[in-house]
């Protein structure tokens, strides 16, 4: 990606209940994890990879930029909608064209503080979206362990699929949470312009929750 193209590294809250629906589409969600991972692409380069046809993830593609969530390279054609919302007027279908996102990452949901009862459609429309980006996570993880026989010796060395069993407290947890923040935000692909020429494009998952009872699993 060429300098000029970087974003600015950026998170955004999305906690709207229409966007968060939007999100929680596989298709869209994983056009978008592409395009974070990746960087600008147009709508066939994403077909290649999420599975679906270019007209499809054009399709996709315009309705995650009426929430602001992506946009076209150039930012022609965009504007604000009502309640975030934003609507395309450049008449194309975006094929041809590259996409990028807003931001480098997302935080998404009601604030951690906030009543889920409060809003039960946006906590159910949430509780969706992370089913959605667990399994995503884990299809990776299982094509990622298929693969790795045929991974060159040093790549073998440096990949890693680890569990631990912590004991901390909430305190602890964030201050460890943050640490790990910031150990890997220097290395956000989207912004880091410092790359050697042989980096290649690596997904990171990092979880951490209170451990459930084994009655509660399943």
């Amino acid at each position: 990606m060429r300098r000029s193209e970087m974003p600015q590294e950026r998170r955004t809250q999305v906690s709207d209940v229409r966007a968060l629906r939007a999100l929680a589409n596989p298709v869209r969600y994983r056009i978008l994890g592409h395009l974070m991972s990746a960087g600008a692409q147009t709508a066939s380069e994403c077909a290649a990879v999420v599975g679906a046809s270019p007209s499809n993830c054009s399709y996709h593609l315009r309705e995650l930029a009426r929430y602001g969530l992506v946009e076209r390279v150039g930012g022609e054609g965009a504007i604000a909608g009502a309640g975030g919302a934003r609507t395309d007027r450049s008449g194309a279908d975006g094929r041809d064209r590259p996409w990028r996102p807003t931001a480098t990452g997302l935080r998404t949901g009601p604030a951690p503080d906030a009543d889920p009862a409060s809003d039960p459609v946006a906590a159910l429309a949430h509780r969706r979206l992370l089913h959605l980006g667990i399994d995503d996570d884990a299809a990776l993880a299982h094509a990622a362990a298929e693969r790795n026989d045929d991974q060159p010796v040093d790549w073998r060395r440096a990949e890693t699929l680890s569990t631990f069993g912590l004991l901390v407290t909430a305190d602890e947890l964030v201050e460890l949470t943050t640490a790990v923040d910031a150990i890997l935000r220097p290395y956000i692909g989207l912004t880091r312009d410092d790359a050697p020429p042989e980096a290649e494009r690596v997904h990171v998952i990092f979880d951490a929750f209170r451990r459930p009872t084994t009655s509660s699993v399943g």
